[in-house]
C-alpha cells in the first residue's frame, strides 16, 4: 500500500462520528491537489470501516458518491450515523462538513 493512501487514512481517521468531508479536504489536509488519487485510496480501504471510516467522504457538492459496497449501503451508514441524506446529498452540509 502506498504512503499516500496511509495518510489518506490516518487524516480520515480525525473525522468523528455525525460529520463528513469531502475528497478535496482531504486532499488539501495532505497538501496535495490528487483529489481522485484520495478516492481511489477509499475505494482501496483495506480497513474496516470502524478503523477507516471511508463512508464519510463525499463530494463538494454534498452529493454522497460512490461506494465499494454500493452508495445505497453508504447512505444507511451515513443515515445511522445521525446525518440526513435527501435525494443522495447530504443535508445542512456546510454544518456537518470537517475541515481539517
Amino acid at each position: 500500500m502506498s504512503d499516500f493512501y496511509e495518510a489518506c487514512y490516518q487524516k480520515l481517521r480525525e473525522v468523528p462520528l455525525g460529520y463528513i468531508t469531502t475528497y478535496q479536504e482531504l486532499a488539501l489536509a495532505l497538501g496535495s491537489k490528487a483529489v481522485r488519487a484520495v478516492g481511489t485510496a477509499m475505494n482501496k480501504n483495506p480497513y474496516p470501516r470502524e478503523q477507516v471510516p471511508c463512508h464519510r467522504v463525499v463530494r463538494s457538492d454534498g452529493s454522497v458518491g460512490g461506494y465499494e459496497s454500493g452508495t445505497e449501503n453508504k447512505i444507511e451508514q451515513l443515515r445511522s450515523e445521525g446525518l440526513v441524506i435527501i435525494q443522495g446529498k447530504v443535508q445542512d452540509f456546510d454544518n456537518k462538513i470537517w475541515r481539517f
